[in-house]
């Protein structure tokens, strides 16, 4: 049989569809059939990083069997970056292979995929076999995908073959028609995988992880557990494909860890069977996971989250373990009870290697063979008016009733959700994007009422210089900031040297951090760029963090200073001023409760009714131990001094920044210094919970109101003086941060990456394995 395979994803960055039509084709080939894959490659080069995020092709001999259609462009998609083809000469060459191969049948891979899998279902009139490897609920990608012809396209298919239930069901959902589910294949040898499954196990769980670095892998949940895990048992995690560069950005400490990057098929089989356990911790979005049974061939168990597509693989509790997806926690206790329960884990691993049979190789090509020879036989439609509606894909290509699409539940629903659970989904994103609309609409109205020109003006109106006093000001301000917490962690951790230059970067990223992303990241970010600096990372991170308390403190301490003034100055916010005093003393509050708790929640010992609630209980005492220790400067009356005055300076400085930007749009004789400690107290109340990157159009909105309430300034004025203020503070930022990020050799997507999976897994102390031993020998005595 003349069999063309048709990949839209690049050979060069080989994954899992490259790599299952690279075994299909190989085992066509071994049985005499005459194969071509006809697929895009990418030379080495710097043109080929730039097209795909700086990722590097991979060095690869091209087999004689293969057609190249040129280069890819890699696209974000899934959570993950899919390297397709585009290219008119792809496309061309594609067109001509096809054309001139004389093929008995097209199996095209991903025949939704741009440009040239979907080009050829439409257009291509041989038997056609698509191959669905992918599961995803996007509606809106799946609604457009039909909108320009999907359905249609799909039509022209002869037999649809999904990897599994997983993608089958996307395809039933979106686009309708009949699939047959044959699954990816694995290279199996069952007296090696059998001989892998009987090994000793050792001392230590050795467990090995297979993937990218893209957050739907889950890699950063898996290094949380881990660094708690190994607190507890003597434990390695080798990490298989991303690079040190990759993962970098997500490790906290990197002791234990082995990072191979990309490796060999031997190579990685190899650790697989030398591995105690794959972990393949996905979020969602897999269709079927091939490492998965990778894994099963060397006979590894294997621990992975509960998703559609791993359901579909891993058989709970006897291949394997399956865990709620994103739950750290949930991770590193299965991890430890199968370290801990060693006779469990051989039984599993026998049980994995028996289930690779059942993905062999030999055994999945007969299935496609079988979809090959049905869509050759699948008789030419009668009649003219017939063979029109299948050319144009009117009617489906098997002839058979048309199947449309089906509302059909998700496979993954989310947890706890209940059945009134999607209507009050619809009800919040409906709300939310009626919010979204009338935020708009007001703004823009707000906006015509004060006059764009207004704004304008008072914008080209000012005074450039001293708009750039004013940043250097500010910029003076984030550096009398970093002197204070300098001190702060001094205090705060006496045994480690902490240079002054170490919390300058720290402070540096997380101003730019805070800026440019909604919510408050720029503190873990800061904390952690600090913290990587201390040798001890993992143990120093929560001190760190609690030294942030000391500054807020600080800044509660300012705010009361700038009130004053403000409320002293004018009589600005007459019958809201209970609202105003409670807002800035709420996080004074707060630090009262953060005191006060370690003491009201004794710690307790020793068994009791609530074990699981006094557990919490004493985490979060521990948490707020861990945050008292930041107050420790306070006890040192020279650190003390010095973190208070410089905190307070980087206030003054700020406030004087304020009243420069005044004076630029020629406010300073109309406000004076009351109006910038107004500005100034009125932009970080609004802060507390920021709603957008750097509070955008509050921000705008709040100086403009104080300022008009107040001073009688202008509407549009006051808008206009918020936009340069903001841009100051913005432009502060990034003349700070960015910097500060170069010298960390980090980008601002990794560090957004790291500051957004903080929070430390922490695992419960137990008994040793020979002391639950000894006790379960004293109870059968007893009995």
């Amino acid at each position: 049989m003349r069999i063309a395979l048709l990949s839209p994803y690049s050979w060069s960055y080989p994954g899992g569809v490259t790599r299952h039509i690279e075994a299909l084709a190989e085992s066509f080939l071994e049985e005499g059939h005459h194969v071509r894959v006809l697929a895009p490659v990418d030379p080495p080069g710097r043109y080929s990083r730039t097209l795909h995020r700086g990722a590097r092709p991979q060095a690869i001999t091209v087999p004689d069997y293969l057609i190249s259609l040129g280069r890819t462009t890699g696209f974000k998609a899934n959570g993950a970056v899919s390297n397709v083809c585009i290219t008119p000469y792809g496309i061309a060459t594609m067109h001509k292979a096809l054309r001139e191969g004389r093929f008995d049948v097209v199996h095209i891979h991903e025949p939704i995929a741009p440009a040239t899998s979907w080009i050829a279902t439409d257009n291509t009139r041989l038997p056609l076999v698509g191959t669905f490897h992918t599961y995803n609920e996007n509606r809106l990608s799946n609604g457009i995908a039909n909108v320009i012809g999907a359905r249609r396209m799909m039509n022209h298919l002869r037999v649809r073959i999904a990897v599994s239930e997983a993608a089958a069901w996307t395809g039933r959902r979106f686009f309708g028609g009949r699939y047959r589910v044959i699954p990816n294949g694995v290279h199996v040898d069952s007296a090696r995988a059998h001989a892998a499954a009987s090994r000793r196990a050792g001392g230590q769980l050795r467990i090995v992880f297979v993937g990218q670095a893209v957050e739907r892998k889950g890699l950063p949940w898996l290094l949380r557990a881990f660094e708690a895990l190994r607190e507890h048992i003597p434990t390695e995690l080798t990490v298989i494909g991303p690079s040190l560069e990759e993962l970098a950005p997500m490790l906290i400490d990197a002791q234990g860890v082995r990072v191979l990057g990309k490796v060999d098929d031997t190579t990685k089989q190899a650790e697989l069977e030398q591995a105690d356990v794959l972990c393949a911790p996905s979020l969602g979005g897999e269709s079927f996971g091939m490492v998965l049974t990778e894994a099963f061939a060397a006979g590894t168990p294997v621990i992975a989250s509960s998703i559609a597509g791993y359901r579909d693989v891993v058989r709970d509790g006897v291949t394997g373990v399956l865990v709620p997806p994103g739950d750290g926690q949930a991770l590193a206790e299965a991890l430890r009870d199968l370290h801990e329960q060693p006779a469990r884990r051989a039984q599993m691993a026998r049980a994995a290697a028996d289930e690779a049979e059942r993905f062999a190789w030999p055994r999945v090509a007969a299935q496609v063979m079988e979809a090959y020879e049905d869509a050759i036989a699948v008789p030419e439609p009668q009649g003219q008016v017939a063979r029109a509606a299948v050319r144009i894909g009117a009617r489906p290509a098997d002839l058979q009733p048309r199947v449309p699409a089906q509302r059909l539940a998700s496979l993954d629903p989310k947890v706890g959700a209940s059945r009134r659970a999607p209507a009050l989904a619809f009800a919040r994103r409906a709300a939310l994007a009626g919010v979204t609309v009338a935020g708009a609409v007001l703004a823009w109205l707000a906006l015509q009422k004060i006059g764009i020109g207004h704004i304008a003006a008072a914008l080209i109106n000012s005074s450039p210089m001293l708009v750039l006093l004013g940043l250097g000001i500010m910029c003076s301000a984030m550096m009398m900031r970093a002197v204070s917490w300098h001190a702060i962690l001094r205090a705060a951790l006496p045994d480690i040297r902490i240079r002054l230059s170490d919390a300058m970067q720290g402070t540096f990223i997380g101003v730019l951090m805070s800026s440019t992303l909604p919510a408050r990241l720029g503190e873990p970010s800061r904390a952690l760029a600090v913290a990587r600096r201390t040798g001890r990372p993992r143990e120093t991170l929560p001190v760190v963090l609690g030294t942030l308390v000391s500054q807020t403190l600080l800044n509660i301490v300012a705010l009361a200073i700038l009130g004053a003034v403000m409320f002293s100055s004018v009589d600005i916010f007459n019958g809201h001023e209970n609202a105003l005093v409670f807002a800035a003393i709420a996080p004074a509050a707060l630090l009262l409760i953060v005191l006060l708790l370690p003491v009201l929640l004794p710690e307790r010992e020793g068994p009791t009714r609530f074990a699981r609630l006094h557990a919490v209980v004493g985490q979060i005492r521990r948490a707020m131990i861990r945050v008292r220790v930041g107050l420790t400067v306070f006890r040192f009356p020279r650190l003390g001094a010095t973190a208070t005055g410089a905190q307070l300076s980087a206030w003054a400085l700020q406030w004087l920044s304020c009243y420069v930007l005044l004076t630029a749009l020629g406010l300073g004789r109309q406000t004076g210094i009351a109006a910038a400690a107004a500005v100034l107290f009125a932009v970080n109340i609004t802060a507390v919970l920021p709603a957008t990157p750097a509070n955008l159009g509050v921000f705008q909105a709040a100086c403009a109101a104080v300022l008009h309430t107040g001073w009688h300034v202008g509407l549009g004025t006051g808008v206009a003086y918020g936009v340069i203020l903001q841009a100051v503070e913005v432009t502060t930022a990034i003349v700070m941060g960015m910097p500060a990020l170069l010298k960390e050799g980090m980008s601002w997507r990794e560090v957004r990456l790291r500051a957004m999976h903080t929070a430390p897994v922490k695992l419960p102390a137990r008994p040793a394995r020979s002391q639950l031993r000894r006790g379960g020998e004293a109870v059968e005595a007893e009995g």
